[in-house]
């Protein structure tokens, strides 16, 4: 056994990190997460899906996702729909404001006021973003295709509109990371497609052919690394492409290496909170996967990470697509 180590307070995150790995509880697992996180990047053979839940984009993660993006440290990102409208409404102009979660709700909604626990936002500047969508499906009809290939195509169309401005679309566009939203309809995208289709719009989301581009990433990958952010439908969306390599007999054995921050517990039985011990059972993760669980909240966990390993100075060791 090795002892635990007195965590030294220090202006060097990820010192910090490291030295918080040497310690106990949740602050061991954060700094155990930067450690294969970056081995990860540095696995030449390793392709990295990034699964992204909750309100990460309205509660200010964006700045930090896009980063992860343009340092080449995933290579998929699969999010709900939401999370890429709201990244959407601040690429265009439409901002998030700091709110409270003690208040009147009946009182906000006379006002127009949303509230996603203590951000608010303007309902009627949502609904012109709900616009935006279905203007833009009437521009490339007909159309259908994967959300992945959809995003992409209005990813080009906000960034030549709206130019010069730094959004996770904006990134993924710029370095050609595919976004997955394979439950696209749950969202305020799935409202505007439902308004363009109801002006006759003929725009379609193939969400088999979601399923089969990202299989075939991780059928063609040497091996795979996640990291989900909360859980829930990307989280998976993602764990389910080793069982179909196994179905179809690619040669995966399973994720090889697995992070997630959640806050959720495995004991309720829900995904989000399930182990990577409990995945193993499925063929999801490796047998012999590098693996930790920070139970966290993401919005803490998130910016220590990211700025670690950019402090650090990790570089990708795969080759971009």
């Amino acid at each position: 056994m090795r002892p635990t180590q007195p965590v030294q307070p220090n202006a060097d995150l990820p010192a910090l990190l490291e030295g918080m790995s040497m310690t106990g509880f949740q602050g061991r697992k954060l700094g155990e997460s930067l450690g294969v996180w970056t081995r990860m990047i540095e696995d030449p053979d390793c392709t990295i899906l990034l699964g992204l839940s909750g309100a990460m984009i309205p509660a200010g993660m964006q700045s930090c996702i896009a980063r992860l993006v343009a340092e080449g440290y995933i290579d998929v990102l699969v999010s709900t729909g939401a999370n890429i409208f709201h990244d959407s409404c601040e690429h265009i102009g439409v901002r998030h404001y700091i709110g409270h979660h003690h208040v009147d709700d009946g009182e906000l909604f006379s006002r127009g006021v949303d509230r996603i626990y203590d951000v608010f936002a303007v309902e009627e500047e949502f609904r012109s973003i709900d616009r935006k969508f279905a203007e833009f499906a009437a521009t490339i009809a007909p159309w259908r295709g994967s959300s992945a290939r959809f995003i992409m195509e209005w990813g080009r169309w906000i960034t030549n509109e709206y130019p010069g401005r730094q959004s996770v679309i904006a990134a993924c566009v710029e370095h050609d990371v595919p976004v997955f939203i394979p439950a696209l309809c749950d969202s305020s995208i799935g409202i505007g497609l439902l308004m363009a289709k109801r002006d006759g719009v003929d725009v379609e989301i193939d969400q088999i052919a979601d399923i089969d581009e990202i299989s075939r990433i991780v059928e063609d990958a040497g091996r795979t690394g996640v990291v989900y952010i909360g859980g829930g439908v990307p989280k998976n969306f993602i764990q389910q492409t080793q069982v179909i390599a196994d179905m179809y007999d690619a040669g995966q054995d399973g994720h090889a290496y697995a992070i997630q921050y959640t806050t959720d517990a495995p004991h309720w039985g829900g995904l989000s909170g399930c182990t990577f011990e409990e995945a193993i059972s499925w063929g999801k993760e490796s047998v012999n996967s590098l693996r930790v669980q920070c139970f966290c909240d993401a919005t803490i966990a998130l910016p220590l990470i990211t700025s670690a390993l950019i402090a650090k100075g990790v570089k990708r060791a795969k080759t971009r697509r």
